[in-house]
């Protein structure tokens, strides 16, 4: 199913439409554009200060042939990371 480890960090959107007051981004270095947004847990996000890094399971699909996104079940674990170990994580995946 193409599912792979990222490395990614929550952020408040500035100016872009969005119902979600806090949104997840891919860090830089891993094949995606920052852009990327992420669909994951709320809880991981709202449960964590803003510029959290986490380690998630996800794969980069469309919905109906839209912009492609990250996708990561909101029941799915994840791990809070350092920048050193994020860094070695995105080391691994090239």
């Amino acid at each position: 199913m193409n599912y792979k480890y990222y490395a990614v960090e929550t952020f408040r959107p500035g100016y872009e439409p969005s119902s979600a007051s806090i949104r997840v981004r891919p860090l830089p270095g891993q094949g995606l554009s920052t852009e990327t947004r992420v669909e994951c847990s709320r809880q991981m996000r709202h449960n964590h200060p803003i510029g959290t890094i986490f380690k998630i399971q996800a794969k980069l699909t469309t919905r109906e042939g839209g912009t492609p996104f990250l996708f990561s079940s909101h029941t799915w674990p994840y791990s809070v990371l350092t920048l050193n170990e994020a860094q070695d994580l995105i080391n691994k995946s090239l």
